[in-house]
């Protein structure tokens, strides 16, 4: 089965599809530098400020031999009123791709609807599926599979854990997740996620229940971009009960690793003991970012 044109939601992929795109990823990993992108010209189209998916798709794509043009979409004419139809009607007769990080979903899906380029969702209000993709890469690597494995997500359900619950149901993993009620992932999400995994999503108000056992234990920021006007109020809700301490990592499994999708803010999130023993792998899912989205693109492109 051929592959979907974009990739907007981790549910645009197989399970079949993920294995594939991280064989390709492994072999990418042992050999970084290729041409298989020479002649390729790639937009990162960002209306939010990145570290690591900026960097690790400009630095994967040169590798490859590909060339990026970043988009500040501030310095663009939709400032001035262009509409997202035209403008990625334009991005298309110049590049091969757009990857897009933007607040609203639907704004790349009407990228995608007026393009016949690819696009890739490198971040959105709804999902974070590069982010996800490359998280459970990095867990495989761990643990040498996926099926089964337990992942504990404490903390708000924001778009990277709407990814992360879907990419379990997709690949058999068991993904747990603790929000206080109001900052539940979204329940279209959930659902979505229940009908491929069955009893293998479990959502909870008590952090101690998801990490329970866990495998994983997964955390992001209590503030997520586009939210800082609520920061007081979500700070109130989430600090102490929500934040990964040694003591909640230790009902995890003895061989428990933690994950976090960085930037992190030690103190509030997640103990500094914790991010920064040796439990954390958290800059080993940075790299892995790289090499799974090159991967990726490699797939989208049918060039692998």
């Amino acid at each position: 089965m051929e592959m979907k044109k974009d990739f907007l939601s981790i549910a645009d992929l197989t399970k079949d599809e993920i294995f594939e795109i991280w064989d390709l990823a492994n072999k990418l990993k042992a050999n970084p530098i290729g041409d298989q992108l020479k002649g390729k010209v790639f937009a990162l189209f960002f209306e939010k400020p990145s570290t690591r998916t900026r960097i690790s798709f400009e630095a994967g794509i040169a590798q490859l031999g590909g060339s990026t043009i970043y988009i500040d979409v501030k310095t663009t004419q939709l400032t001035r009123g262009e509409t997202i139809e035209d403008t990625a009607r334009t991005m298309e007769r110049y590049v091969d791709m757009v990857i897009a990080r933007v607040y609203s979903h639907e704004t790349l899906v009407r990228m995608a609807i007026n393009m016949k380029k690819p696009v890739v969702n490198a971040l959105s209000d709804l999902e974070h599926p590069c982010q996800a993709l490359s998280d459970l890469f990095t867990i495989k690597e761990k643990f040498g599979k996926v099926e089964g494995i337990h992942i504990a997500y404490v903390g708000d359900g924001n778009n990277v854990c709407n990814s992360l619950i879907l990419a379990g149901a997709i690949v058999g993993a068991k993904v747990y997740i603790a929000s206080p009620p109001q900052y539940m992932p979204n329940r279209a999400i959930i659902d979505m996620a229940r009908k491929i995994a069955g009893d293998g999503i479990k959502i909870t108000s008590v952090p101690e229940e998801a990490v329970r056992g866990a495998d994983v234990v997964y955390t992001d920021v209590f503030v997520s971009m586009g939210d800082e006007r609520e920061r007081e109020e979500r700070i109130k809700t989430f600090i102490p009960k929500f934040r990964v301490t040694r003591e909640l990592m230790k009902l995890a499994s003895r061989n428990a690793i933690f994950m976090h999708c960085l930037p992190a803010h030690r103190g509030e999130e997640v103990e500094e003991d914790v991010i920064d023993g040796p439990q954390s792998v958290v800059f080993d899912q940075a790299e892995n970012r790289m090499h799974v989205q090159k991967a990726l693109i490699l797939k989208l492109l049918k060039l692998a």
